[in-house]
């Protein structure tokens, strides 16, 4: 009997040796992962503590510590345009945001790519976590179509559940839009509404609450309501922080001011440009910036503008303090409730700072400055609250990129350069092998989507989407990068290319080809910069690397051609379009 029960024994044991193992997880690792995308607007390299910034952001470094925060990171100079790309892994003329809907080019209007919202041949990455069973939130900003703008809101996108507003952004204190309608014959004598909305019905906004206050709290309920129903969740937190009007908490707003009155435009940049060497978030042979002849000069201002557009700027700066604060709050209730460890969490900012102010002749906008003037209170004590409407305008955009050129609406590194942070699942609580890292790694804004699919395990069905045609991605996932396993996201072989407003560049591993047009104040030629070394574009190299220059300017007249990109006049101003 014994021998019996000794060869059955023994079948067994050699019957599960030949079973499969099962990947060995913790009982963390076993959760389906959960996915939290934070999208920050017009929010410049140099404006987070993380990123060498004089302003606190101890929530940001929470983030930075834990995962890698990468320095030459590219998304594109304007919010919508990145936010499809964001979304779905693609070129912008892929999928109908060719053009920024602040600022159409008359002769593109009709043109495939070039509709300004995004288009039915797109897919969104959130319409495939959707197919897999996850709840799928949007709280914040749109920008990508639905109702006037035409195209589609969140719901047609894969989302199950929405919040906040479909346009670029809007007051963050009440209901009210940031711009006229300027379509309305008395628009420069009146307010106008912000359309709400709250899973696709009008929501009444209550007054006096601020919009990251409102939009975190929104989150987290969206995130309570998914766990009640046992599914995971990939959320989009949007925030309208720091999009003008530049309004904030008043209890955040006077600790920055001093700094901003003692430093001045000039003082600002210098020290942020000093602090990002330092860090090592830019070579330490980067030169400074060039100087910019649409920046005024701090020293040509009365005390009184001195004092008004220092705080100004603290409130700015307050805006990106209350981020930092929501991002907080929204980390310790994934901690409290046990989430945080299976959550894969990416930060980006979608352009650099807006740099629009009505006054000024060259990038203003005469009768936006009036309806301000009409309807807003333009006092220095009202900077900040809900009956205010500032920009901290060409000045303190130039200054807060620190060591580069340009701003929002440029292809210049301060328009397109912007922070970015992934924290892999696992990574707050363990001992990531890359935790705190800086790199320097080419990386496209249509990188992230991919990696956020790799990690989620879920694969892209290419070209093909329910029996439809849609836009094949060409993002590359960095996840190999993330998890040790390569030293690069991108190779000197996989270059992107970009364009609008008919400026274009083309990165190919650290070199940057790129032309501005006359009409936004370049000098319409091909230059080429190697943006590691020379991050402020200071040193253009096409003599001294013709071959590399020639081989980059074949690749994207290539590209311009495949896509079809509409010419654009060579002086013509995107900015005076923008109120036509």
């Amino acid at each position: 009997m014994k021998h019996f029960i000794y060869a059955i024994m023994a079948m067994l044991f050699f019957a599960s040796c030949n079973q499969p193992k099962k990947k060995e997880v913790t009982s963390q690792k076993e959760k389906p992962l959960n996915v939290l995308l934070l999208v920050g607007d017009d929010i410049a390299f140099g404006d987070l503590g993380i990123y060498g910034s004089e302003i606190k952001t101890p929530n940001f470094s929470r983030l930075a510590n834990a995962g890698v925060r990468f320095s030459n990171f590219h998304a594109s100079p304007v919010c919508s345009v990145t936010r499809s790309m964001l979304l779905t892994g693609c070129n912008n003329i892929e999928v109908g945001l060719g053009s920024f809907d602040y600022s159409f080019y008359p002769p593109s209007k009709g043109k495939p790519g070039y509709e300004g919202y995004l288009t039915d041949n797109a897919l969104t990455i959130t319409q495939l976590f959707k197919d897999e069973g996850y709840e799928v939130m949007k709280v914040g900003k749109w920008h990508l179509g639905g109702e006037a703008a035409g195209g589609h809101g969140p719901l047609h996108w894969g989302f199950t559940k929405e919040f906040g507003i479909l346009s670029g952004g809007s007051n963050h204190w009440n209901n009210l839009r940031m711009t006229p309608d300027f379509s309305d014959p008395d628009y420069k004598n009146k307010k106008f509404e912000e359309h709400w909305t709250l899973n696709g019905e009008k929501y009444n906004r209550p007054e006096g609450i601020y919009s990251g206050e409102l939009y975190t709290n929104q989150m987290i309920e969206f995130i309570k309501e998914a766990n009640a129903k046992k599914k995971p969740w990939f959320s989009y937190m949007a925030f309208t922080t720091a999009h003008f009007p530049i309004q904030a908490p008043p209890e955040l707003i006077e600790k920055h001011y001093q700094f901003y009155l003692e430093k001045g435009y000039e003082g600002l940049k210098q020290f942020r440009y000093e602090r990002l060497k330092n860090n090592g978030l830019i070579s330490e042979i980067a030169n400074p910036s060039p100087e910019n002849d649409l920046v005024k000069k701090w020293d040509d201002l009365s005390k009184e503008e001195k004092e008004y557009q220092a705080k100004v700027f603290a409130t700015y700066a307050a805006e990106i303090e209350d981020q930092d604060n929501r991002i907080g709050q929204m980390l310790d209730y994934l901690k409290a409730s046990n989430q945080l460890e299976n959550t894969l969490i990416v930060y980006v900012s979608d352009n650099g700072p807006e740099g629009m102010e009505a006054e000024n002749p060259k990038t203003g906008n005469q009768d936006f400055g009036e309806w301000i003037a009409n309807n807003y209170d333009t006092s220095f004590e009202a900077i900040g609250t809900a009956n205010s409407s500032n920009y901290i305008g060409t000045s303190w955009a130039n200054a807060a990129t620190g060591g580069l050129s340009w701003w929002k609406w440029f292809i210049g590194e301060g328009g397109v350069r912007v922070p970015m942070v992934i924290v892999p699942p696992g990574a707050m609580n363990s001992d990531y092998s890359r935790a705190g890292e800086i790199s320097n790694v080419v990386m496209s804004v249509k990188d992230i989507p991919m990696t956020i699919l790799d990690y989620a395990g879920i694969n892209h069905p290419g070209s093909q989407y329910n029996e439809k045609a849609v836009v094949q991605p060409s993002g590359i996932s960095a996840r190999p990068f993330l998890d040790g396993k390569a030293n690069h996201v991108r190779t000197d072989k996989d270059w992107y290319a970009f364009e609008l407003f008919g400026n274009g560049y083309l990165m190919k591993g650290n070199y940057k080809l790129m032309k501005v047009r006359k009409g936004m104040f370049g000098d319409g030629e091909w230059h080429l910069y190697n943006v590691v070394n020379d991050p402020s574009e200071s040193n253009p190299l096409e003599e001294d690397h013709t071959e590399i220059y020639n081989k980059m300017l074949a690749l994207y007249k290539g590209y311009e051609d495949q896509h079809k990109l509409v010419k654009v006049d060579e002086d013509w101003s995107a900015f005076k379009a923008a109120s036509e």
